[in-house]
C-alpha cells in the first residue's frame, strides 16, 4: 500500500547505516531507552539525564508525528531495497522517500501496539519534566494502542514488500499487544489494562517462550516488567508467565 501523503514525518532516527526509518525497531529503542530512564535516570547525573531525554523526546516527537492522522499509525520512511543497493550519506540521498502506513484495511498490531508502547513509556520519562508533554504522550498512547488492538494483524503481512526481509515479524504482533498493555498500565495505572492483560494472557500467547528479547520477540520484557509494577504479582511455577491478582 503505497499513495503520495502530505505528512510531516521529519525527525526520528534512521536504522543501523541506512537512511531508512523503519518505526518497528524506532520505537522499539524510545520504549527501551526510555524504560532505562525510567529506573536509573537519576544515577546518570542531572546533564546527562537531560541528554539522555533530549534523545528520547526526538524519537516521541516523531511517533506523535507517525500517529497524527486517526485510524493510521505511519510505520516507514524510504524504500529499504533501492537504500540498501545505494550507501550514501542523508546529506546526498536521492532515494524513494516512499512511505508506509498500517490503517483498519492494512493492520499492524505488531507495530502500532510497539509505538503505543514507546509513547506510554516516554510519558514517564517527562512526567516531571514537562507535564504537558507527558499528558500528550500518554493520551496518543492509549488513542494508538485501542486501534492496534481493534484491528488485529501482522504488519509484515500487510506491507511485506516493504518491511521484509529487513523487520517481518517472525514471532507475531500478540507479544506487542500485551507489551503495549503493560506499559500504558505502568504510565497510567489504569485497571482496564492490568484486566486486558489478564483477559488477554492465553489468547494473547503470554506463556509462550521467553528465551529472547527484542525488538521482535517481547514476552521476557513482558515478564520483567509486570513484575516491577507495585502489585502483588505472581509467578506462575510451571512457565514463567506473570499472572496478576485479581
Amino acid at each position: 500500500v503505497c499513495v503520495v501523503v502530505q505528512v510531516d514525518l521529519t525527525g526520528g532516527y534512521y536504522d543501523a547505516g541506512d537512511n531508512v526509518k523503519f518505526g518497528f525497531p524506532m520505537a522499539f529503542t524510545a520504549t527501551l531507552m526510555s524504560w532505562g530512564l525510567i529506573d536509573f535516570g537519576r544515577s546518570f547525573g542531572a546533564r546527562v539525564e537531560a541528554a539522555a531525554r533530549a534523545a528520547v523526546r526526538w524519537a516521541t516527537d516523531y511517533l506523535m508525528k507517525a500517529t497524527a492522522t486517526p485510524g493510521a499509525v505511519y510505520v516507514q520512511v524510504g524504500d529499504a531495497s533501492r537504500d540498501h543497493a545505494c550507501w550514501e550519506r542523508p546529506e546526498d540521498m536521492d532515494t524513494p522517500r516512499t512511505v508506509y502506513k498500517v490503517d483498519a484495511a492494512h493492520p499492524g498490531s505488531d507495530v502500532a501496539a510497539e509505538t503505543a508502547a514507546a509513547l506510554a513509556a516516554g510519558s514517564l520519562v517527562f512526567r516531571g519534566a514537562d507535564p504537558a508533554y507527558a499528558a500528550r504522550l500518554l493520551a496518543r498512547a492509549a488513542e494508538v494502542f485501542a486501534f492496534a488492538d481493534a484491528h488485529r494483524g501482522a504488519y509484515s503481512g500487510s506491507l511485506r514488500d516493504a518491511v521484509c526481509p529487513c523487520y517481518c515479524d517472525y514471532s507475531g504482533y500478540q507479544d506487542e499487544l500485551l507489551w503495549g498493555a503493560a506499559w500504558l498500565h505502568r504510565a497510567s495505572r489504569r485497571r482496564e489494562y492490568r484486566e486486558y492483560i489478564k483477559r488477554n494472557e492465553v489468547a494473547l500467547g503470554a506463556s509462550d517462550a521467553i528465551n529472547e528479547f527484542g525488538w521482535d520477540n517481547k514476552h521476557a520484557g513482558i515478564n520483567v516488567l509486570i513484575s516491577k509494577v507495585s502489585m502483588a504479582s505472581i509467578i506462575h511455577p510451571q512457565c514463567s508467565v506473570v499472572h496478576l491478582p485479581p
